[in-house]
């Protein structure tokens, strides 16, 4: 195995009243791809931080290569003082080298020029992301890199990892975007940190392993569970296998649907009285806007029905707030009609979480400062309840402004998911939620009785939540699909590769070819040197491929109590497979710059 780039032996800290964690040992080597995964408040930006450099340890032992260098994506980078965002990427000693920063810069879209305080959260993170890829890090360490960016910004992300040749250290709520990228998972828990040589896909399979060897250890001793806030481990333990459930409702919706979508793809059913009981909420015919020249969303019909989980998917600018605006009465369209029943009565969940105070008790919050709340017309005490937001009850008298960005989030979602309401808008909702409480507000969705309009970039979400997908390209046209993100992404893909080729005509059939290239200028290799620069390529895809089949076995939470001979035959060949690809990767590399040399 490679010498690591960077090492902390005994890691320890010391905060408030007690340790957060201690005796930690983390090693990252060259090219290791890794999640950091762990619970709201467990410490993991905290952790990254200590990684980083950037803030003292109370004991341990840290160690870097020389000359490694070490690189940190914030999930809040600091813009105060910068003029424009080309300032903020071009600051400090450490600065990239400016035609670096415009490289990347230019790939992610991104105008430096525009001023830092009048940014957009998505503008401000490509920019933070063009400074931090531009430093050409040894180890780069990522805090939330997809909160804020659009679909596109997060597959060209995606993209640029996947050929990055040093090691990296990711935080993230996307599921997607780590079982993509990753291949060894940290685990902070309850101030101890575990490592297993398995991306994010099978990490569902290994938290079940580790709480299910816990229990057993725990009942042979005959002692209590020696687990902190055991309600909450058994409680996730319990959503994860009601995933199940929740995926077939989901599916049969969707066929459900599929049944009524006529084939241009505008659902069909009959506008029925509006009462309590209409199945129509929303009816959009024939709906156009514009603003200025450009035409945002044309010709669009949609009926929807009761009970309908919407998703709203597109690049940021491509008009997905213009459609939910125009969904939900909240703006006109220059043509066609939008008819919303009026028995509609909605609660909005927006991404600025601006609705409670920091001098605010929990308690204030959810019960007006008393002990019971009404939960949808159902009387519950205010302890129970928290307990089914993934809270201690403990922290009933703490003050809002002392909570974390995830718990406030989760603390929102508690209060306006106890209003009654027919209708939920949700706008980015999974920012700065961690993976559980992600699995509680999917089963919260999935038992809801209403109607939910979701945006969202988070495609796992989507395609575990809804049974409509819009898509917007910009272009004005939305695209109606039943499904999730993913039949949304497939769909697109097919009809982008069937349309014809840019300057394509008939007469091209006749017209004269093109002269042919110049035949490239070839690197003298040698004969296995060649066969490997020309076979690799292949050999890769193979293992990923292969990487993905395992962890996607690995991946089923029964798999372990089934079958424990066959989860560490998939853990042993998924170790080994990644071994492999990390070595015909480096192979590979190496013939490519003596190609390139030549």
């Amino acid at each position: 195995m490679a010498a690591p780039i960077l090492s902390w032996e005994g890691l320890g800290l010391h905060q408030g009243t007690g340790w957060l964690f201690q005796d930690l040992d983390i090693q990252i080597a060259p090219r290791d791809r890794l999640a950091l995964i762990g619970r709201n408040g467990a410490g993991k930006s905290t952790l990254l931080k200590l990684i980083a450099g950037t803030i003292d340890a109370d004991k341990g032992k840290r160690s870097v290569q020389p000359g490694a260098r070490v690189v940190t994506l914030e999930q809040d980078p600091f813009f105060k003082g910068h003029a424009t965002l080309r300032d903020f990427a071009l600051h400090g000693t450490d600065a990239p080298e400016p035609h670096e920063v415009e490289a990347i810069a230019d790939q992610l879209g991104i105008d430096l020029s525009r001023g830092a305080e009048n940014a957009s959260g998505g503008e401000r993170r490509r920019a933070a992301l063009a400074r931090a890829l531009a430093q050409d890090p040894d180890v780069l360490l990522l805090d939330e890199p997809t909160n804020h960016l659009d679909l596109a910004a997060i597959e060209w992300l995606e993209d640029w990892l996947q050929r990055f040749n040093g090691a990296f250290v990711v935080i993230s709520h996307d599921r997607t975007f780590l079982t993509r990228l990753t291949r060894a998972t940290l685990w902070l828990d309850r101030g101890s940190l575990r490592r297993k040589e398995v991306g994010f896909g099978g990490y569902d399979a290994w938290m079940e392993q580790v709480h299910a060897e816990e229990a057993r250890a725990a009942d042979k001793l005959d002692a209590k569970l020696k687990i902190e806030e055991h309600w909450l481990q058994r409680g996730v333990t319990a959503r994860r296998k009601r995933n199940m459930g929740r995926l077939e409702k989901l599916h049969a919706m969707r066929a459900e649907r599929a049944a009524m979508t006529g084939p241009q793809g505008a659902a069909k059913l009959a506008i029925a009285s509006d009462d309590s009981k209409t199945k129509s909420v929303i009816v959009a015919d024939h709906v156009t806007k514009r603003f200025g020249e450009r035409t945002i969303i044309k010709d669009f019909s949609l009926r929807i029905q009761r009970g309908d989980r919407i998703g709203l998917v597109g690049s940021n600018g491509a008009g997905k707030t213009t459609l939910l605006k125009i969904l939900t009465g909240e703006l006109a369209p220059d043509e066609g009609t939008v008819t919303l029943a009026q028995t509609l009565d909605g609660v909005v969940i927006d991404q600025q979480r601006s609705l409670m105070a920091p001098d605010k008790r929990v308690r204030d919050v959810l019960a007006e400062g008393g002990d019971w709340i009404d939960v949808r017309g159902v009387r519950k005490h205010i302890h129970g309840y928290l307990k089914d937001f993934l809270f201690d009850p403990g922290l009933v008298e703490a003050r809002v402004g002392t909570l974390s960005g995830g718990e406030r989030s989760r603390l929102l979602l508690a209060r306006e998911f106890a209003r009654f309401s027919n209708l939920l808008v949700l706008d980015e909702p999974t920012n700065d939620l961690d993976l559980e409480t992600l699995d509680l507000l999917q089963e919260v969705i999935g038992d809801y009785d209403g109607t939910v309009l979701i945006v969202s970039h988070d495609r796992d979400f989507l395609d575990r939540t809804v049974n409509i997908t819009l898509g917007m390209d910009g272009s004005g046209k939305v695209d109606i699909v039943v499904g999730g993100y993913a039949d949304w992404e497939r769909q697109r893909k097919a009809r982008l590769a069937a349309q014809p080729k840019v300057g394509a005509s008939k007469s091209a059939e006749t017209a004269a070819p093109p002269p042919p290239p110049p035949p490239p200028r070839k690197a003298k290799l040698s004969y296995k040197d060649q066969r490997d620069y020309d076979m690799l390529p292949k050999r890769i895809e193979e293992l990923d491929a292969a990487i993905a089949r395992d962890e996607a076995a690995l991946a089923d939470p029964a798999l372990y109590t089934r079958d424990p001979k066959r989860f560490a035959a998939l853990s042993d060949a998924i170790a080994k497979a990644r071994s492999e690809k990390e070595a015909a990767e480096e192979r590979w590399l190496e013939l490519a710059e003596q190609v390139e040399g030549a």
